[in-house]
C-alpha cells in the first residue's frame, strides 16, 4: 500500500514479486479494501499472465566464481567469494550468497567446493521450505505423511507412496516459493486422493484456490529446472 499525494485515483500495480495499491491521501481504507476485494480477479488474472511469461531464471553457472547468479525462489542472486583459511566453505545469504572459501584451494577446487556447499545448502533450504509448508496444510483435513524426502529425481516434482511417504524434489527451492508449495499441497492431497480425479482437484483448491498457476509455470518451465544443475 503506498499513498501519494499525487496520485488522482486508486490504481493497483501487478509485477512478479509484488501487488501494489497506489491510493490519493484522501481515501479510505474501508474504500481501499473494497477497491482490492472488487479487483481481485483482475488482479489474479494480470498475476498467472506475468507468472507464464516471466523467464526462467534457473540456470546454474557454469563456474562458480564471483559475481556468479545463483538461481533461488524465483530469482538469481549474485555469488560475493571471499577467501579465507578455514578448511570448509561457508554460505551466508543476505540478498545474495556471500561465500567464504579456502585460500589453499586453486580455481578448479574452488569451483567445484562451492558448488557442493551451495548444493548443499539449497537442498536444506527446501528441506526446511517443505516442512513449512506440511506443517501449514496437514492440520485443516489431516493429511499427514508417514516421512517426507527430500532429493532430486529426473523426472518427478513429487510423489506419494502407498505408505503416505512424500518425496519431493530439493531442485524446486530454485523456483518461485508457490510452486514448491504447490507440489506439496499436490502429495499431501495424494493421502487422501490416489489418483487426479476432480474430487483430487477440488481437494487442492481448498488448500490453494489459485493452484492452477503454479500449475502452469511447471508445465512452462519445468524441463529447463529440471536440468538446471
Amino acid at each position: 500500500m503506498r499513498r501519494s499525494a499525487r496520485a488522482t485515483r486508486v490504481r493497483i500495480v501487478v509485477t512478479l514479486n509484488k501487488i501494489e495499491v497506489v491510493a490519493p491521501l484522501a481515501v479510505t481504507e474501508q474504500h481501499l479494501h473494497k477497491f482490492v476485494s472488487d479487483k481481485q480477479q483482475w488482479i489474479l488474472a494480470s498475476q498467472s499472465k506475468l507468472l507464464s511469461k516471466a523467464p526462467i531464471q534457473t540456470a546454474a553457472p557454469i563456474r562458480y566464481s564471483a559475481n556468479s547468479l545463483i538461481p533461488y525462489q524465483g530469482q538469481s542472486y549474485p555469488l560475493v567469494l571471499s577467501k579465507t583459511q578455514q578448511k570448509q566453505v561457508k554460505i551466508q545469504f543476505d540478498n545474495g550468497f556471500i561465500v567464504q572459501h579456502p585460500d589453499s584451494l586453486d580455481d578448479e577446487q574452488s569451483h567445484n567446493a562451492i558448488k557442493n556447499a551451495l548444493i548443499a545448502w539449497l537442498k536444506q533450504q527446501a528441506k526446511a521450505q517443505v516442512h513449512y509448508y506440511v506443517s501449514r496444510h496437514t492440520a485443516t483435513y489431516q493429511l499427514k505423511p508417514r516421512s517426507i524426502i527430500i532429493r532430486k529425481q529426473k523426472s518427478r516434482w513429487g510423489s506419494c507412496g502407498i505408505h503416505n511417504d512424500i518425496n519431493i524434489n530439493w531442485l524446486l527451492i530454485m523456483a518461485p516459493p508457490e510452486v514448491l508449495e504447490y507440489v506439496v499441497v499436490h502429495e499431501l492431497c495424494h493421502i487422501k486422493e490416489r489418483n487426479h480425479s476432480p474430487a483430487f482437484w477440488r481437494l487442492v483448491a481448498q488448500h490453494l484456490p489459485n493452484y492452477e498457476q503454479q500449475r502452469a509455470w511447471l508445465k512452462q518451465h519445468g524441463l529447463a529446472l529440471m536440468h538446471s544443475i
